[in-house]
Formats: C-alpha cells, structure tokens, sequence
C-alpha cells in the first residue's frame, strides 16, 4: 500500500468518526432543522452522481454510478419525506388533511 492510499484510508476512518461524534451530540429538537438544511446538500450529491454517471465509459462504471444515483434519489426523498412528517406535527389538527388555511 502506497503513501496515498494509507493517508486517503486515514482521512476516512478520522471522517466517519467525527461525523458519528458530531450526530450523536445533536439534541433531538434540532434534527427537523438540520433535516431540512442537509436535504440542499443531498441534492447537490445527487447532482454529482448524475454528472458522473453521465461520463461513466466502462460497464463497472454505469453500473456504480448508477447505483449511486438511485441511492441519493432515496436520500433527497426520504428526507424531504421525513422533514414532511416532522413537520406535520406541528400543524393544527383541522390543518393536517391537506387543505392550505
């Protein structure tokens, strides 16, 4: 294994635990608010998925971006699915069906 590699492998273990330490100090009154601000940011990695299966060449690559497009396109919607049901419970009772006061 070369320099790189060891350092790019270091750089992900120190990121998947910062943001663990990060999400698991939250306090769960802020989770609806910062549900809603991180649904720009998964939309803006669906973007990047789409760009880069737009320039995949080899089948692994189609296959993988591809791949990757369908999991941000869950991502985008269920947050906004779960932002919606979050949401929902702070409207009034007469105002939950739908309708627009």
């Amino acid at each position: 294994m070369d320099n790189v590699a060891i350092l790019e492998a270091y750089i992900f273990i120190l990121a998947v635990l910062m943001g663990f330490q990060l999400i698991s100090k939250v306090p769960s009154v802020l989770h609806t608010p910062l549900m809603s601000a991180t649904n720009a940011i998964h939309g803006i990695i669906l973007v990047g998925a789409m760009l880069v299966a737009g320039m995949a060449q080899t089948t692994t690559e189609v296959v993988l971006s591809a791949f990757a497009v369908f999991l941000a396109t869950l991502n985008v919607v269920g947050g906004y699915a779960v932002t919606d049901r979050m949401l929902a419970m702070f409207r009034k009772k007469d105002d939950k069906k739908g309708g627009q006061a």
